[in-house]
Order: C-alpha cells, then sequence, then structure tokens
C-alpha cells in the first residue's frame, strides 16, 4: 500500500504540472457515420511539418483527446488501414481551454486487384510500444483454415502436441479473444481454436509486455485473437463447407456466420459442425539405473482420436441507447463426445535391445463436454473530453464426463507366462465461473490518460475420479480414486497513467494488485491446501521517436502463472501399468520479471532485444521409480530460469507480385534445480527461422508458402530436438469474389516432430512423437453481404476458463 500511495502521489504532482496545456478533442467516423475504432492521430505544427507533436489512437467510440505541446497552428491527421488519410483545416492554439475538433469524416479507399497494394498480400505487422499485430485478414493462410492453424504460423508462437503455446521460445503464454482473456485447459482451448474458422479472424495481437489493466496471468505474455467486426447493414455473413485429412483419418465440418445490423440493434450468430481428430506415431525410450540393476523400457504406440457433436453456437447483440453508450450480451454453447484410443507395446529388461517381459496395453477413452457462457456488457463515453467507462459481467458453467478401459496383457518372454489385468475409469468433474470487471479511463490534459480498473472472480470445481479394478466386475481401487474440490477468489485492481515526456517521448507507468485465496481439498485422503497472498505487478514502457524512419520503445513488466486447476488435483491419470501422471496440489504460481527492447525502422523492421527471469518455473517432472520401472509425470517448481536474445523481422518484396515476410530469433535458455543435494542445469542456445512468401497470380489467384526451422529448445529438465515444416496454402476466388475455394498442405515433409530426451542421476527419459501434422485440406466457402458499414463488438468468455 505504502508503494501504491506513493505512485499515486506522483502520478498525481506530474499531472497538476501540465494542467495549462490544450486539449483537442474530437470522433472519427466513416462515410455511414460508423465509428472508426484505432484510428492514427496525429498533431502536426504547421510550421514543422516533418515531426509529430503528439499522437494517439481513437477509443472504442471512435473518439479521441491528444494535447498541442505549446502554443501554436496544427492540423490534425487521421490514418486508418482501408481508409484514405484525412487531415483537417489549421487550428490556432494560445491558451489551456479545450478545442473541440467535431467529427472528422474519412473515406474508405478502394482498389481494383490490379492495384492493389503489396501489404494486403500477406500479414500486415505492425510494432507498438507493448505489441506486435499480425493483420491476417483476407490472406491465403486464413482462407481454410482454423484458428489454431493460424495461431501456429504467427511468427515467434510455437504449439506443442498438447496445445500449450510458447511465445518467442518462451511458456507461460495466456490468450485472449477480443482483448478478453479466455482460460481453458491447453486441450480444450485447442478444440475452441479448431471450431473457429480462420477467415472469422481480423488480426492477432502478440503481447509481450502487458502493461497494467491486463490480468497479470501469462509469465511470457499474451496472444490476443481479434475477431473481425460485423462491417454491414442487413443481413450478411458466409457459410462453408470444408474435408481434410491426415493421410490416415478423414474429416469433414460445416459452418455459417451470420451478421445483422437494422438500427441501433447489431447481432451475430456463428455456429460450426465438425468431425475433427488425430493422431500420433510415437516411441518411449527410458533406462533406470539403480545401485544394483539397470533396467530398459522400449516403447511403441499409436494413438487416434476424433470428436463430433452437435453444432457450437455462438451468439450475441449489441444495442446502441446513443451515440455515447451501448450494452450487449452475448452466449455460446459448446458440446462434443471424444473418442480416443491409444495402443502401446512394450518390452522390458535388463539388458539393452535383451527383454524379458513384453506388454501389450490398449486404451480406450470417451468423453463428453458441455460448455456454456454468458457475456453481459456496457461501454459509455462520459463527457466530451474522452472518459470511459466499461463493465462486463461472465457466467461460465463447464461440464466434462468421461470414462476409460485399460486391458493390459503381460506375456513372460522366457516361459511364454501370460497374465492380464482389465482396468476402469469414470471420471466426471465441473467447473462453474463468476466474473465482474470495470474499466475507466480519463484524460488529465490534452497529452496524459489515467486509468483505473478492478476485478473480483471466482471459480468453483468438483472432480469425482473413481478407479476400478475390472477382471471380474468394477471393484473400486481404493489408491488411486480421488474426490477433489477446488475454490479460488481473485481480487484485483489497477492504476495506469499514460502521457507525453516532450514531442516525440512517451511514457506509460502502471501498477497492478492481485489478490489471490485458493482452497483444494481431497475427500478421499483429508488432505486441504489452502492459500491465500496478494502481489503488486509494476509495469513500465518508454517509447521515443527519433525520426519518422526509427522509433525505439523500452519496456518492463512483472508476472505470474498460477496453477491449472487439473494439475492441482492428486488423482492419478493412468496411461499403462509403467506410466502415470500425478497432480500436485503442492504446486506454487511462478513469477517472472520480463524486460523489451523493441526497435522499429521504416516502420517495416522489426529488432526486439528481451531478458526475462523466472522464479519457481512450473514444468512437467519424470519421476523415476528404477526399482519398478514406473516413470510418473507430474508439474512441478524448478529453482529458477533465464531466457535472453533478440529477434527480428524483416519484409522483403522480391517482385511486384512477390512478397515476404522473415522472422529469425536467437536466444539463450537456462534452467536449474536441485535433485537432493545435486544442482541440476539445463542451457541451450536457441534459434528460430521462419519465411512466409505470397505470390499474387492473374484471374484472383494467389498462393502461400511458409518455411519454418525451430533448433534445439530447453525446457525444464527436456532437451528438445530441431524440427521444421513447410506449409503451402493455395486461394481462389470468384463469382465477384462471392465464392472462395482455399487448398492448404500442412507439414509436407513430415518434419515437425517432436523429440524430447532428459537425462538425469544416470535415468533416461527420450520420447520421439509424430502428431499426423500433415494434412490436405479443402475449404469452400460462400460469403453474402450487402448495406451499409456498420460495427459489431464482438466478446468471449471469462477469464478463468483458461486454467481449467
Amino acid at each position: 500500500m505504502p508503494k501504491l500511495l506513493l505512485l499515486l502521489t506522483c502520478l498525481a504532482l506530474y499531472c497538476s504540472t501540465y494542467a495549462q496545456t490544450a486539449t483537442l478533442y474530437g470522433k472519427v467516423v466513416d462515410g455511414q457515420k460508423a465509428h472508426v475504432v484505432l484510428a492514427n492521430i496525429t498533431l502536426v505544427n504547421t510550421a514543422n511539418r516533418g515531426a509529430a507533436a503528439a499522437s494517439t489512437l481513437t477509443d472504442s467510440l471512435g473518439s479521441f483527446a491528444l494535447a498541442a505541446p505549446a502554443a501554436g497552428t496544427y492540423v490534425v491527421q487521421v490514418t486508418a488501414i482501408g481508409f484514405a488519410k484525412k487531415e483537417t483545416d489549421p487550428v490556432a492554439v494560445t491558451g489551456g481551454a479545450s478545442i473541440a475538433l467535431g467529427t472528422i469524416t474519412v473515406q474508405r479507399e478502394s482498389k481494383e486487384l490490379q492495384n492493389v497494394d503489396i501489404l494486403s498480400m500477406r500479414p500486415t505487422i505492425t510494432q507498438l510500444a507493448d505489441r506486435m499485430v499480425i493483420n491476417v485478414q483476407g490472406t491465403a493462410m486464413a482462407a481454410g483454415n482454423n484458428a489454431f492453424q493460424l495461431l501456429s504460423k504467427s511468427p515467434g508462437v510455437f504449439v506443442d502436441p498438447e496445445g500449450s503455446i510458447q511465445l518467442n521460445g518462451r511458456g507461460g503464454v495466456t490468450v485472449m479473444i477480443d482483448g478478453r482473456l479466455t482460460y481453458l485447459s491447453a486441450r480444450d482451448l485447442r478444440n475452441l481454436l479448431e471450431s473457429t474458422p480462420a477467415e472469422n479472424i481480423k488480426s492477432i495481437e502478440l503481447i509481450t509486455n502487458p502493461s497494467a489493466k491486463y490480468d497479470a496471468e501469462g509469465t511470457s505474455g499474451i496472444v490476443n485473437i481479434v475477431f473481425k467486426k460485423n462491417v454491414l447493414q442487413g443481413v450478411n455473413g458466409s457459410v462453408y463447407s470444408s474435408y481434410s485429412t491426415n493421410f490416415k483419418q478423414h474429416f469433414y465440418g460445416a459452418g455459417t456466420t451470420v451478421n445483422y445490423k437494422s438500427g441501433r440493434w447489431n447481432a451475430f450468430l456463428v455456429s460450426d459442425f465438425n468431425r475433427r481428430g488425430g493422431g500420433r506415431e510415437a516411441t518411449f525410450t527410458r533406462v533406470f539405473r539403480t545401485p544394483q540393476r539397470t533396467t530398459y523400457f522400449d516403447q511403441t504406440a499409436i494413438g487416434n482420436w476424433s470428436n463430433i457433436g452437435p453444432p457450437s453456437i455462438r451468439v450475441g447483440t449489441d444495442f446502441t441507447i446513443n451515440q455515447n453508450h451501448s450494452v450487449g450480451i452475448i452466449g455460446s454453447y459448446f458440446t462434443n463426445t471424444a473418442e480416443a484410443e491409444f495402443l502401446t507395446e512394450t518390452y522390458i529388461g535388463d539388458a539393452p535391445r535383451s527383454p524379458s517381459q513384453y506388454i501389450d496395453a490398449d486404451n480406450f477413452n470417451s468423453n463428453t463436454i458441455r460448455n456454456g457462457i454468458v457475456n453481459l456488457h456496457y461501454t459509455g463515453k462520459l463527457d466530451t473530453a474522452g472518459t470511459t467507462l466499461s463493465a462486463d459481467f461472465d457466467l461460465a458453467g463447464v461440464r466434462n464426463k468421461g470414462d476409460g478401459n485399460f486391458f493390459n496383457r503381460f506375456l513372460r518372454l522366457a516361459d511364454g507366462q501370460q497374465t492380464t489385468d482389465n482396468l476402469y475409469t469414470y471420471t466426471p468433474n465441473g467447473f462453474d465461473i463468476y466474473s465482474g470487471k470495470i474499466d475507466f479511463s480519463h484524460p488529465l490534459t490534452k497529452t496524459q490518460k489515467l486509468e483505473a480498473g478492478g476485478r473480483v472472480s471466482r471459480v468453483e470445481s468438483d472432480n469425482d475420479f473413481r478407479f476400478y479394478f475390472n477382471n471380474n466386475g468394477k471393484v473400486p481401487d481404493p489408491q488411486r480414486t480421488n474426490y477433489f474440490r477446488y475454490t479460488e477468489s481473485i481480487y484485483a485492481a489497477y492504476l495506469n497513467w499514460s502521457g507525453s515526456l516532450g514531442k516525440n517521448t512517451t511514457l506509460q507507468a502502471g501498477l497492478r494488485a492481485e489478490q489471490t485465496h485458493s482452497k483444494g481439498e481431497s475427500f478421499t485422503t483429508g488432505e486441504v491446501t489452502e492459500r491465500d497472498y496478494l502481489n503488486l505487478f509494476p509495469s513500465v514502457f518508454l517509447q521515443h521517436k527519433y525520426s519518422d524512419n526509427y522509433n525505439v520503445a523500452a519496456s518492463y513488466s512483472r508476472r505470474l502463472n498460477r496453477p491449472n486447476y487439473g494439475n492441482l488435483n492428486p488423482f492419478r491419470y493412468y496411461r499403462d501399468p509403467y506410466t502415470w501422471t500425478v497432480g500436485n496440489p503442492y504446486l506454487r504460481p511462478q513469477y517472472t520479471d520480463l524486460f523489451n527492447l523493441n526497435q522499429t525502422i521504416k516502420k517495416l523492421y522489426v529488432v526486439q532485444l528481451f531478458y526475462q527471469y523466472t522464479k519457481d518455473v512450473m514444468t512437467e517432472l519424470p519421476i523415476p521409480d528404477a526399482a519398478n520401472a514406473v516413470t510418473v509425470y507430474t508439474t512441478g517448481n524448478v529453482d529458477d530460469a533465464y531466457s535472453g536474445g533478440l529477434s527480428a523481422i524483416i519484409p522483403v518484396k522480391l517482385a511486384k507480385k512477390w512478397d515476404t515476410r522473415n522472422t529469425a530469433q536467437l536466444s539463450y535458455s537456462k534452467f536449474t534445480t536441485f535433485q537432493g543435494t545435486e544442482q541440476l542445469v539445463n542451457e541451450q542456445l536457441f534459434y528460430y527461422v521462419q519465411s512466409a512468401h505470397t505470390v499474387l497470380l492473374p484471374k484472383a489467384f494467389r498462393v502461400e508458402a511458409t518455411f519454418l526451422y525451430r533448433g534445439p529448445a530447453a525446457s525444464g529438465l527436456y532437451q528438445q530436438k530441431a524440427l521444421h515444416r513447410i506449409d503451402l496454402a493455395f486461394n481462389k476466388s470468384f463469382a465477384k469474389k462471392k465464392w472462395e475455394l482455399a487448398l492448404n498442405i500442412t507439414d509436407l515433409t513430415k518434419g515437425w516432430r517432436y523429440r524430447w530426451a532428459a537425462n538425469y542421476g544416470g535415468n533416461i527419459n527420450e520420447f520421439d512423437q509424430y502428431m499426423r501434422w500433415r494434412t490436405l485440406g479443402l475449404t469452400l466457402r460462400y460469403n453474402f453481404s450487402k448495406g451499409l458499414k456498420a460495427e459489431l463488438k464482438q466478446r468471449s468468455g471469462p477469464d478463468e476458463l483458461n486454467r481449467l
């Protein structure tokens, strides 16, 4: 609290010194009087046209406010993607009074294909002070893909087979949709993104150093997926059908997006029906060492899974009360049933390639999920100076009902003696989430703005996991059955200030406080784990424009990752007689300090230097039971991790209609922990190269190719070997762009293979898995639209879903 009071006092004193500066405010709309959001507003002194005196962005209502640093004559320049540049008449500033510029109307740019701007050929990348914005709307990679595939191709983004995301080689990434966190487990997040057509996405924002306004969750930053907005009056939308194959399985899908705008009402419906799936071919190699003996474990595995269910539905409506206030409601419902099989063959012996025992283990699992979310929201502009207020309330319910059959056959190779062991699990579980937040923004002067807000959330989780012997009827196994309940409450508040320190320098500073109280209770063992902790999360951003061709931004923030609810449940998740995963109720949050230095050259090239220090790193830990040749996987805390390096984005135009975007990264990572009294160190120099090419051909035909190479990497106790992939996309529009046909080929050379290894205390744990990334997909889409431009505010679900 003393730190918070000191910050508030300093901000107040600083703000008072600028109280006499003049504020220019207004609103930007298009030709149909719809708000233009995130338009660039630049204040230029007519006496010095070469430099900007101040700049800002329009808010969600198209409004802006900015200050002249001194008396003089100025013009306001308005630029926005898709609109022609607009400049106001000169305005004389002589004192500290506010100056109303009224409504500024900008007109959309209309270009024929043969005159298309080269930036529309590929995802346009914009580097801001705290984030990188990748505009994917209209690219061939977006056409025919889903959101999960699109995200995995974004520069610096790595997605593992379970759906966990790394950003610039670092884990602990939080995912948002339309600026709102979507707390799903990695696997459920993958299901959500796979059910979302990429054509519905406008841009992907990589927020490597979030400000205090954002939740502190996510030690490596935030990935924000921004959906397209409805832009037409009346009824418009699209219908699609798709087919894909990984050359072992076949999948299909269909869906529709419908938008409706009439007067003050704005509504949408998104529905998706798909049969999705995947599989893997894997080998697992382990060596267990004790003073008495060494055991060798060799396993091959084949996995197949698919899910199908009723269409997922997402509907919403906004009502504009007047030009300053709007309210709305969003609802979504998703359900499907997943069927999976995991078939393994294992050989165990005391010498390499000399097994004494063979185990045939076949696992068959089924799970039905139901997920419903409701969001109520309000957005308002409180005065002409640009003061805004927004509020959200979310209610979510998630229910899972699953079961599994495990059939194990043991064969002693010396004499052919055979035994069997059959098992059964029943795993019903569910979550209820309640969340509310409020955000307030107020311009203090023409160059300064104060933001404040708060958030309260509550999570209640119930997990009744039952395990049975099933050799002669179901007999409960008390050692592997567990009934677990978890509750968590988070109370958060933040204060964020931004302003100009001169003609070309801006500063943003913020402080966020989060109080967390959690309770995990195992009714099976009687074990109760409670935690209550308060943390402060500062953030600072300093940006300086040296010239129109060179801009530098430095930033710092502190972040955390809380354990997800499943990792806290001490239930044993069974895979085979020698492998299982167990939860860790003592798992602690991890904390990270992030430092970034971004340089933008000629508004095209981006170079980023970064460093992060993480304490109490959460990572998967393989725990060997050498005496029984068993490996137990759990999520635990290693001591520390360090990571630093640089990355660069270099777009190059090779020909008039051949454009490339190239990304490279070089970094060093180091993880340390102790096993008993021995310190274990895992370190690696990491490099990453991606080159995306777009070629425009005659008759609205477009080709994109992405080449990706990812070098060896370190993560926790594991070392990962290099992997690579080539993706191709072909897109053809016809009938005046009403129809679109897209063909996508991913991982053409089958190089996206996961090979991990850990070696500690002489115990070796290696696995080599190919997750059937190589796919061929075909999508046909029909677009229908007519009318005038409008704006629709789309939102997503509550924050806590990401940690289920």
